[in-house]
């Protein structure tokens, strides 16, 4: 059964420059990895969700032919003992898509089946934004997406990004569907930005995912979201 995992990684202070870096140099030895066939490196925006990035903190979400390919690389690959020693906190999630639509890069890679249950879940929204739409996209969408991270059941969010302004994610953490669903059926503004965004046609690329959330370790801010 394949899996996907999402990790959080905040770097020490002093790593910023070598972070940086590994959005270029860390494709190479990720794509060789065995048994790993989906990865994307993602930066993150500063104050959570704005346009300008946050040096400190990045995500890797990654779809693994096996739970043992994804344990082989997090317990022993050495690009990832490097992120560790590098870190002052990772947190990985295991996730088990329960619907994906849209594509990320000309292909659905949280295509295959899994078994539905009750619990947390995490929500993935990504695009590819046209250029000629950027203003309106950050004029509408980035405050609205800001205000997930306090919506009721939201455990953690963030923005997460491949290229700063054009490709962009928002990644919420909820304690159960009905709780997303209030929030995504209920905000008037979240609402308004769903019709702005098919009325204008802001994005080239789109993808909408929830999954399941299987386990999860480490901490993020210093805790586990879901731990309490």
């Amino acid at each position: 059964m394949p899996l996907t995992t999402l990790s959080i990684i905040t770097l020490l202070p002093n790593q910023r420059r070598w972070g940086f870096a590994q959005m270029g140099t860390a494709q190479g030895p990720l794509q060789r990895v065995p048994g790993l066939r989906f990865q994307k490196l993602l930066g993150s925006g500063a104050g959570g969700f704005g346009a300008l990035p946050n040096l400190h903190r990045y995500g890797l979400m990654a779809v693994w032919d096996s739970e043992e390919a994804a344990g082989a690389f997090f317990d022993g690959h050495p690009l990832w003992q490097q992120y560790r020693q590098r870190t002052r906190e990772i947190w990985t999630a295991r996730l088990a898509p329960l619907k994906a639509h849209g594509l990320w890069d000309g292909m659905n890679p949280f295509d295959y089946e899994t078994e539905a249950a009750d619990g947390p879940l995490l929500v993935l929204t990504r695009a590819s934004i046209r250029l000629r739409k950027t203003p309106r996209f950050w004029r509408y969408v980035a405050p609205v997406s800001a205000t997930i991270a306090g919506a009721p059941g939201v455990r953690a969010a963030i923005g997460l990004g491949e290229l700063p302004v054009v490709r962009q994610a928002t990644v919420s953490l909820w304690e159960s569907a009905r709780a997303m669903q209030d929030y995504a059926y209920r905000s008037e503004k979240h609402k308004e930005v769903i019709r702005l965004t098919r009325q204008e046609d802001w994005y080239g690329e789109e993808m909408f995912a929830r999954f399941r959330v299987l386990g999860t370790e480490g901490t993020w801010d210093g805790r586990d979201p879901l731990a309490d």
